[in-house]
């Protein structure tokens, strides 16, 4: 069952980062996947710097997660933009 529940929440988290910061085409998997990845980076960077992470499903793990996300999608549109010099 905490796989649907990571399934779940990585949903959740990614719509939001997506609704934050758009440009995301990847569907309803690419949202899931970036919402998971976002909830171990944000978990993991959260931890080093301010000592939170992402601990369940409640209010402060989902912010963590969401910042972690946008996060993601930033580096992520920062390597897959074709630059013109």
């Amino acid at each position: 069952m905490d796989v649907i529940y990571w399934i779940i929440f990585g949903l959740i988290a990614g719509i939001i980062a997506n609704f934050i910061m758009p440009g995301s085409n990847g569907g309803i998997i690419g949202l899931i996947i970036i919402g998971i990845i976002g909830a171990v980076v944000g978990g993991y960077l959260g931890r080093m710097f301010f000592g939170v992470s992402v601990t369940g499903f409640n209010l402060t793990s989902f912010i963590v997660a969401v910042l972690g996300a946008v996060l993601v999608l930033f580096v992520v549109g920062l390597f897959s933009r074709n630059r013109v010099e």
